[in-house]
């Protein structure tokens, strides 16, 4: 599977609601507020609910999704020290006393959740909520594909030696595993320039703010958050393949997000292909939307 093969449906304005969905992957990453609306149907098909954090745009709508369903095989996993999630649970089954089968799952950082033989989501700890040591409360996501590989050093060797070795001593003996980063999702978070996303094939990241002045850095909440101009730079230094900006202020107008996008890629030499989810906007596939950086590339 490749980038060119998903399709991610989406909404995310900053403070009011976020939520991406992967048809292909019968995946949510968020469930923020009108995702029932947004998908219609196509709700029915998630099997698996990834909640990145326990601000109300980015959960709200799980009541109501829950409502329409929940049933056995769906799976809703959060930050596992964020009470909010077992809370909204209890409330939720008391609310509509129905709703049952859905699973709540805790889950921490650098663990990885399959969704097929192939695909496992890997979590990975972010900076947005401020927790006290020990605790975790705030997760991005990396979906990615994993597939064997032949040893080097059994190239060569008949089919019936490879089959004898992985008779004798397992898969491990013939095999090696290799990974590629599909998809990934940051949240709501600072920006991270720690390698995180490198060779990521198409990568989601906020971009709340449109320039780095606006991070005020005597205000913490809004320190927890990233500049566009921060991303763009980042983005620059991380070979990944596809960039999709989303949680845009609603303070901001289409025309300057997309002025903005623009310069800051020319600024630095981005050349890959750039889409956004501009505040109020609903996208039923983004990655067929207009490439902004068209012409500053060959995607």
């Amino acid at each position: 599977m490749a980038f060119n093969q998903l399709t991610i449906s989406g909404y995310s304005t900053a403070l009011f609601a976020t939520w991406y969905f992967v048809d292909e992957l019968s995946l949510l990453l968020d469930c923020g507020d009108g995702v029932c609306a947004g998908l219609l149907q196509k709700s029915r098909k998630v099997k698996h609910v990834f909640i990145s954090h326990a601000d109300r745009d980015h959960l709200a709508g799980l009541l109501q999704f829950s409502q329409l369903n929940s049933r056995p095989g769906l799976k809703i996993y959060y930050p596992r020290d964020s009470g909010s999630f077992p809370a909204l649970e209890r409330f939720t089954t008391k609310f509509d006393p129905q709703v049952s089968g859905a699973q709540w799952i805790p889950i921490g950082s650098g663990e990885e959740v399959q969704l097929r033989d192939d695909i496992v989501v890997r979590t990975l700890e972010n900076r947005h909520v401020k927790t006290v040591a020990g605790q975790l409360k705030s997760l991005s996501f990396f979906i990615e594909n994993r597939s064997l590989k032949l040893r080097p050093e059994l190239v060569g060797k008949t089919g019936s030696e490879i089959a004898q070795l992985r008779k004798n001593h397992g898969q491990e003996a013939i095999s090696t595993e290799h990974r590629s980063s599909l998809l990934a999702y940051s949240a709501d978070t600072p920006i991270e320039m720690d390698g995180r996303y490198n060779d990521v094939e198409t990568l989601i990241h906020e971009a709340t703010f449109l320039r780095d002045d606006e991070i005020d850095p005597d205000n913490p909440r809004r320190n927890r958050h990233s500049s566009l101009e921060q991303v763009l730079t980042m983005v620059a230094e991380s070979n990944v393949k596809r960039l999709i900006l989303g949680h845009f202020s609603s303070r901001y107008d289409d025309a300057d997000i997309d002025q903005a996008i623009r310069q800051g890629c020319d600024q630095r030499g981005i050349t890959i292909p750039v889409f956004r989810l501009l505040p109020g906007q609903r996208v039923t596939n983004v990655l067929e939307q207009e490439n902004l950086n068209r012409g500053r590339n060959s995607g």
